[in-house]
């Protein structure tokens, strides 16, 4: 006997083993159960979710032997002929290559007859969409008023191409893609009973590629046990499928937690000796900046728990909004690989712009350090454009001599101390959020805002307190209290000295007399959000 497809031989027979329809499934069981049957049903959805599969299990509903029923006894003549194709009685049409209207009419003008074996006879119409306007004109009265003994199913992908008047006709069921970890329960449960040894992951990636559809994941499962000869894989279906390994995504992400965008390319580098897809690898890898946040801010939308405990560690080691950025960055980044020189060339600049565009960078630890030490500070430079096409003006804004006393927290200890310890990065937001409570020669207890609660990773307060040890040259243990703050902190003071340095440029600005001048010639507006101190 020749070799029957998986997604022919484990084509559901019943609704009871169709998978993640359970919504129709339970309407069109109350209505045989009750016997409220409608003369037209249209089943909506992307490819391989079974709109026909539906239509041929209520075809069997409505013919069975046993009488009309949701659960067919799949025995009779009716049901085994209608599993095999061979019931007479339903007619199967595919409306993509019989679309004109005397086909339709020839179609209806057949459905008069009584049917010759079963109760009912069934017109299953697939891609209906497809039919002409003359066709679906031709329809719309047997399709309103059938004869007793006729039932229409119509299924579609795109019911937008549907006139109203034929939707208004029919009960409309939309048929839902299959989520994955259904996908991956149905493809192990087929693969034990198939005597086929898997990996689990090489499922879930069958499910992912799948998109949905459980006949494409029924047809990729076929080509993966033939490509493992006989078995089914992780690395196998990788590269069956093309896809990017996790170990190069976590690779990636443990570059970017550590700043290190030599690593980042080596990874790139990596990847491009196996010839693996780049545009994969970025939505690969915005698809899990997405999950870490979720985990985030939303962590029960992720019920796996290993998954949850692989991406903890990247959700404590990130700032949520740095997190926004890279996941901007990498779909902005997919798009940018058709004017990218080539696709190395753009997956790598992608990259370095993950590595550059980050909140805390070395040069912007050495501004915060000048802050600490407004008397060495240049005098600042101010630059803006006026809204008439104006030259640029540049202006010296005076500095107050008591500036370095009008922000409060000046002497504080921690403040100095923050200023010279070497963070970066995370550990850097960390303790610029905090205020000292108490300080000795075995512990540090500082307090932190509960706003600023996503900072409090295990990460960050280890390697702050590693570089306290450091600084003092002797243990100690470094406490945290999630509590409102009583004082300022480094971060309060640092924003205070950039209102100040903001209003002064301003009004350095706005005191200018070229500027002045301008603006009283060309009636124009100065546009304060292009005024940035230097």
């Amino acid at each position: 006997m020749s070799y029957q497809v998986l997604a022919r031989k484990w084509r559901p027979k019943s609704f009871s083993t169709l998978v993640g329809q359970e919504h129709v499934v339970r309407a069109l069981t109350h209505a045989l159960e009750q016997q409220r049957l409608h003369h037209a049903y249209l089943f909506t959805g992307t490819r391989g979710v079974g709109k026909t599969t539906l239509a041929r299990i209520m075809a069997k509903a409505l013919n069975c032997e046993a009488g009309i029923t949701p659960t067919p006894c799949g025995t009779c003549s009716a049901c085994t002929e209608i599993d095999g194709g061979r019931f007479v009685d339903l007619i199967e049409v595919d409306a993509a290559t019989n679309t004109r209207v005397d086909e339709m009419r020839q179609l209806l003008e057949n459905a008069t007859y009584a049917p010759t074996r079963g109760r009912y006879k069934v017109y299953v119409i697939d891609e209906v969409h497809m039919l002409s306007n003359s066709a679906f004109n031709a329809m719309l009265k047997t399709l309103e008023e059938p004869p007793e003994h006729i039932k229409f199913i119509l299924a579609t992908t795109d019911p937008q191409k549907i006139p109203v008047t034929v939707l208004s006709r029919c009960l409309q069921f939309n048929l839902k893609q299959m989520p994955q970890g259904h996908i991956v329960e149905h493809l192990s449960r087929i693969l034990v009973a198939e005597g086929v040894a898997c990996e689990a992951q090489a499922l879930r990636h069958l499910a992912k590629a799948a998109a949905g559809s459980m006949r494409d994941a029924l047809s990729l499962l076929d080509q993966a046990i033939a490509h493992g000869a006989g078995k089914v894989e992780e690395e196998g279906v990788r590269d069956m499928l093309g896809t990017v390994g996790d170990d190069y995504l976590y690779a990636l992400l443990d570059a970017l937690v550590t700043a290190d965008a030599a690593a980042l390319v080596a990874v790139a580098d990596r990847m491009e000796a196996r010839s693996l897809a780049f545009d994969s690898a970025l939505q690969e890898l915005a698809t899990l900046l997405h999950r870490i946040a979720l985990l985030q801010l939303a962590p029960e939308a992720l019920s796996d728990p290993a998954e949850r405990s692989r991406l903890q560690v990247y959700a404590d080691a990130l700032d949520p909004e740095f997190l926004q950025l890279c996941y901007q960055i990498v779909i902005h980044g997919r798009d940018d690989l058709a004017l990218a020189p080539d696709e190395y060339a753009g997956f790598t600049m992608t990259l370095l712009r993950l590595a550059a565009f980050r909140p805390e960078t070395a040069a912007m630890s050495a501004r915060a350090a000048r802050v600490e030490a407004p008397a060495q500070r240049p005098p600042t430079v101010v630059r803006a454009e006026p809204a008439a096409a104006a030259p640029m003006a540049q202006v010296q804004a005076p500095e107050p001599a008591a500036d370095s006393r009008s922000t409060p927290g000046n002497d504080d200890p921690w403040h100095q101390l923050v200023a010279r310890l070497p963070l970066a990065g995370m550990v850097r937001q960390l303790a610029q959020h905090c205020e000292l409570v108490a300080m000795d020669e075995t512990q540090v207890t500082l307090r932190l805002a509960p706003v600023h609660k996503h900072l409090l990773g295990k990460i960050q307060q280890d390697k702050l307190q590693a570089e306290l040890q450091n600084h003092f040259g002797h243990p100690l243990r470094l406490t945290l209290d999630l509590a409102e703050t009583e004082s300022v902190t480094p971060a309060q003071k640092a924003r205070n000295v950039q209102r100040e340095r903001q209003e002064r440029a301003i009004a350095a600005i706005e005191g200018d007399t070229f500027v002045r001048e301008v603006v009283d010639i060309f009636d124009a507006a100065i546009d304060e959000s292009t005024i940035k101190p230097i």
